[in-house]
């Protein structure tokens, strides 16, 4: 390292210092959008949170920039679900000076955990990987992660019920560290808790004509919200969405799509909808796309009710529209 960079880092190093003693508020950092959109309820009125990946990227394998690293430095508290969803930032959050500062989600105290279903028709890996090297791609893509963070699936945001905890939650870490307006805190997440409330039950309704109806997704992220609500997904493409499946695995879907009667098969707006168009044709599904992200949403209080209305809509919308055409 030359003496011009050790310069840089100390005067960055300095001003960060010097930010954090003149702060008023806490400086929150939070990793996704939905995560970002309840935490955001809760400081309502103190403070804005700040979020990491704000675009479209995937959180499994974004690309961590110069000024995310000094965002994660500069923050009082980072809020995260846990290596087995951002892994890039499991190596820098492990070397953050105060590891108070850093709260993961996925295993705090309360939240439901589902595990990982195996296989992309949900019925173990004999019909789940293309070839012996998918196979060895899939246990490779775990090893940095322990065998609890290998067995739980990390989406955990799109159960209202694990929202209300994350609320609760937020509310405890940031009066922890800002015992000043804890009072406010938690008067802003009462008012998230009943938004939550008045949501779950919107949704029920939503989802009500379709629940027995099967169909396909892209990848293992919405077990949550199907067992909330009592879903009937049969499978998915890919068992990451980050490795595209190949030729074997697209016609096994194919006639896993009419065997199982599945009415829609969704892709998600990060990826190439043509695979999903490949997988449907000649069969009598449909093609519908779920967000797990909000990717297109602008990211704030209303994020996340936005994103659990648009999951319901994108469902019934498919599922019903394929329903009567049948």
């Amino acid at each position: 390292m030359n003496t011009a960079v050790r310069l840089l880092l100390a005067i960055s190093l300095s001003l960060t210092l010097t930010g954090h003693l003149l702060a008023d508020t806490p400086r929150v950092l939070v990793s996704i959008k939905p995560i970002h959109s309840l935490v955001a309820g809760v400081m309502g009125g103190v403070a804005e949170p700040e979020l990491l990946i704000s675009g479209g990227e995937s959180p499994h394998d974004f690309t961590l920039r110069p000024s995310d690293a000094r965002k994660l430095n500069r923050a009082d508290l980072v809020f995260w679900v846990g290596e087995a969803l951002e892994a890039p930032l499991e190596h820098i959050l492990e070397n953050l000076a105060g590891k108070d500062r850093v709260f993961g989600l996925l295993e705090a105290p309360g939240i439901e955990q589902l595990p990982m279903r195996e296989g992309g028709v949900w019925e173990g890996h004999a019909h789940a990987e293309d070839d012996h090297h998918h196979e060895a791609e899939h246990d490779h893509h775990h090893e940095a992660g322990d065998e609890e963070h290998r067995e739980i699936n990390p989406h955990i945001w799109l159960s209202p019920s694990n929202a209300a905890r994350i609320v609760n939650l937020a509310v405890q870490e940031l009066s922890r560290i800002d015992a000043a307006n804890g009072s406010q805190y938690r008067a802003n997440a009462d008012a998230v808790l009943n938004r939550l409330g008045s949501l779950d039950s919107e949704l029920e309704k939503r989802v009500t004509p379709v629940l027995q109806t099967p169909y396909i997704v892209f990848h293992d992220a919405y077990p949550y919200f199907e067992n909330h609500y009592g879903l009937n997904s049969v499978g998915s493409v890919t068992l990451s969405p980050e490795r595209i499946p190949g030729a074997r695995r697209v016609h096994e879907l194919r006639l896993k799509v009419r065997a199982l009667g599945a009415r829609c098969v969704f892709s998600e707006p990060q990826f190439e909808p043509k695979l999903v168009r490949t997988i449907t044709e000649g069969t009598d599904a449909g093609i519908g796309v779920l967000d797990p992200l909000g990717a297109n949403l602008k990211a704030g209080e209303d994020a996340y009710f936005k994103l659990m209305h648009n999951l319901a809509d994108a469902l019934v919308d498919c599922l019903g529209s394929s329903s009567q055409e049948q």
